[in-house]
């Protein structure tokens, strides 16, 4: 298995395509599988992987009043996820117009996987990144130490 070292990613974070199998389960549903998602890869971060809102059912999201600011891509805003009786609260987050050079990922969902059942990238098992400010996606191809 080939190893990615988070400090060999760049400053700024770049944007790459990949056509790895992301699902997300929540609530006792995949909410999400989809090979159509982009990876952000920043410096010190694992990657935080960008989800099509096509690949998720619109009616299970619900606008949340959180917004951040990134320094390279701009404002975000953030969406809660609801599945039955729960709700995960900013589960997700999303650029709605990026700054230039993220034009990629408008409206592409991340969702942070410390607030899910569980994400998967092919057959791995996500670890979430500690600390809920970056929201990154460990898988046992991504090597540390992590930024938290």
């Amino acid at each position: 298995m080939h190893k990615e070292s988070v400090w060999d990613y760049p400053r700024p974070p770049a944007i790459e395509k990949t056509d790895r199998r992301i699902r997300i389960m929540f609530g006792g549903s995949t909410i999400v599988d989809t090979t159509e998602a982009y990876r952000v890869l920043e410096t010190s971060h694992p990657p935080a992987y960008y989800i099509p809102r096509s690949a998720v059912d619109e009616s299970l999201l619900r606008p949340n009043h959180r917004r951040t600011l990134c320094e390279w891509k701009g404002f975000a805003k953030y969406v809660d996820l609801v599945v039955g009786d729960r709700t995960a609260e900013a589960a997700a987050w999303f650029y709605p117009t990026p700054a230039r050079g993220y034009e990629d990922i408008t409206d592409y969902l991340a969702f942070y996987p410390s607030k899910m059942d569980e994400c998967w990238v092919d057959d791995d098992l996500v670890v979430a990144q500690p600390s809920d400010f970056y929201g990154g996606w460990i898988t046992p191809d991504i090597e540390g130490p992590f930024k938290s």
